[in-house]
């Protein structure tokens, strides 16, 4: 691990200055995923900012309705706060299936969303990897990808993004709002993550030393009647195979609306527009579901060992979408 210097912030504002004054900094929260990086040698700062201390751990209603996240919340917190609980269950279920109970307790809004991929090639710097060194290669295209990407992927990478809690956000409009040097801006969740392209070193829109400061759900009625399933390869602590955050709204056996998101299938959460397009208006039918889900696979591009996960997203999508139209009948 390279040496590197530490200062705690206690203000917005002087956590931007302190970052901004020195190129290698990084900002640490709970730090679950950056210590490891930079013990494998992964990241390298020169200084850690910690902003644990900033004033950014409350959940509150917005004057619209919707639910205020700050992006010091522990995971923990967020998925035991009641206004979570109540009015977005899919976000609980998605917090509580990720990583272990300790590792909740430490891991902050703002981090997760900011975790980097867990594949191998990615963490064994004795590789080469697009995602670490740009223009080096990306050795799971012909190697180890049973758990790749199999939507919106290149051939300059084909990483999957592990967050759970994002594919809940996606599913639900989030909304980031970071603060720069130059003030205050936001980025809808879905502008967030860019596309890998050729250049999956650059993993999201952020401006260059932005602080996330908090994350916005917009009211939302149908995310009252959500849920998340997550796949993995054994019930402990595990990174998904493939999950599903999903909401509906059905009338007299009619989708009024419909939330679908995915994960586990591409390099950012994969909100399924096209299946949410095919059901809106159309029957609340286990056919009708599959019918959807092939909608949204049809851009699926598999490698050799991770074909599995087109029929496996297929499955979600049918149970979890038959299991809230029983549940919306009781």
């Amino acid at each position: 691990m390279r040496e590197f210097d530490y200062e705690r912030a206690y203000d917005v504002t002087g956590a931007v200055a302190l970052l901004g004054a020195d190129p290698d900094a990084r900002y640490l929260g709970g730090g679950t995923n950056l210590v490891d990086l930079m013990k494998s040698g992964v990241e390298r700062p020169a200084r850690l900012v910690d902003v644990r201390e900033l004033p950014l751990d409350r959940v509150e209603f917005t004057r619209s309705g919707g639910l205020r996240i700050g992006a010091t919340v522990t995971n923990s917190d967020l998925a035991a706060h009641p206004d979570v609980r109540r009015h977005y269950p899919a976000l609980t279920q998605a917090v509580l299936a990720g990583a272990s109970g300790q590792l909740r307790n430490m891991a902050t809004v703002g981090g997760n969303l900011l975790q980097r991929t867990r594949c191998g090639y990615f963490t064994d710097l004795a590789k080469p990897c697009n995602k670490r060194v740009p223009g080096s290669g990306c050795p799971a295209v012909e190697g180890e990808h049973h758990n790749h990407a199999i939507l919106g992927a290149s051939a300059h990478c084909v990483a999957t993004h592990p967050s759970d809690m994002a594919v809940a956000l996606s599913a639900f409009d989030a909304v980031v709002s970071y603060e720069t040097a130059d003030g205050p801006g936001e980025l809808p969740l879905a502008e967030f993550y860019l596309p890998v392209g050729d250049t999956p070193h650059l993993e999201t829109a952020l401006p260059p030393g932005a602080l996330i400061t908090g994350v916005t759900l917009p009211t939302a009625p149908v995310a009252a009647r959500s849920r998340y399933r997550k796949v993995r390869e054994r019930a402990s602590y595990a990174f998904a195979i493939g999950s599903i955050a999903a909401a509906l709204d059905v009338h007299d056996g009619v989708v009024r609306e419909v939330r679908l998101a995915f994960g586990a299938v591409a390099s950012r959460p994969w909100r399924a527009r096209a299946a949410e397009r095919a059901l809106t208006g159309g029957p609340a039918s286990a056919e009708a579901f599959a019918a959807a889900a092939d909608a949204e696979l049809a851009a699926a591009r598999t490698l050799p060992h991770n074909g599995y996960k087109v029929p496996l997203m297929r499955n979600l999508v049918v149970a979890m979408l038959t299991e809230l139209t029983e549940e919306v009948a009781r």
